[in-house]
């Protein structure tokens, strides 16, 4: 198992999903989106895996980036937009290899083990 874990130190759903994998001793590698942010192939394999960018992209943020990608009507624009302000992606970002989750998702980690 190759787990790749994208958050901020910030965000408690990145702390909890670090402590998951911490407390089943599995190995993962923690990626800082603040300073780091993901590859352009790291991206579109994550994009594939959680079913598109509506499914990536944090609603609740607050960032005037936001508004522009909820009124774009081309999904690769707001691929784009996305990729440009990776800070708008939810937190966590879980990779498996080709398999990924947003968010605290516990139920999709068991699986993998």
């Amino acid at each position: 198992m190759n787990i790749q874990i994208f958050g901020v130190t910030k965000s408690a759903d990145t702390r909890k999903a670090e402590r998951y994998f911490k407390e089943r001793r599995i190995k993962f590698q923690s990626v800082d989106m603040k300073k780091y942010g993901m590859s352009g192939g790291e991206f579109d394999s994550v994009l594939r895996a959680v079913g598109g960018v509506e499914n990536l992209i944090d609603w609740d943020s607050k960032s005037p980036d936001l508004d522009l990608i909820r009124y774009m009507a081309d999904p690769l624009d707001k691929e784009d937009k996305l990729f440009e302000n990776q800070m708008l992606i939810r937190m966590p970002v879980v990779r498996n290899g080709k398999q990924a989750t947003v968010g605290y998702c516990p139920e999709v980690w068991k699986t993998w083990e």
